[in-house]
């Protein structure tokens, strides 16, 4: 696999643990019952961006690794999936 193609699916895989990864362990200004004038209740009491962002690399990390090893070790791909939408042929 090319360098580029690796990075892009590496970030495909980083964005999507985003957005997992963002709720957890997230405090809200109505739970701590300190909503700041402006702001809507949801909103975090406090963002900690570093720490969401190292624990979305590493699980994207680990989520690359097991990928990228059965694809190279394993040779399993998209195409061994099975075909959920009925009268489509896989290729290849």
């Amino acid at each position: 696999m090319a360098i580029l193609s690796g990075l892009a699916v590496y970030f495909v895989i980083w964005w999507l643990v985003l957005f997992a990864v963002l709720p957890i362990g997230l405090r809200t200004q109505d739970e701590d019952q300190n909503v700041v004038p402006g702001t809507v209740a949801s909103a975090p009491t406090r963002f900690r961006a570093a720490r969401i962002f190292l624990t979305t690399s590493i699980v994207s990390a680990l989520i690359y690794g097991a990928w990228y090893v059965a694809g190279t070790y394993f040779g399993i791909s998209f195409n061994d999936l099975p075909v959920i939408m009925p009268g489509v042929e896989p290729q290849g």
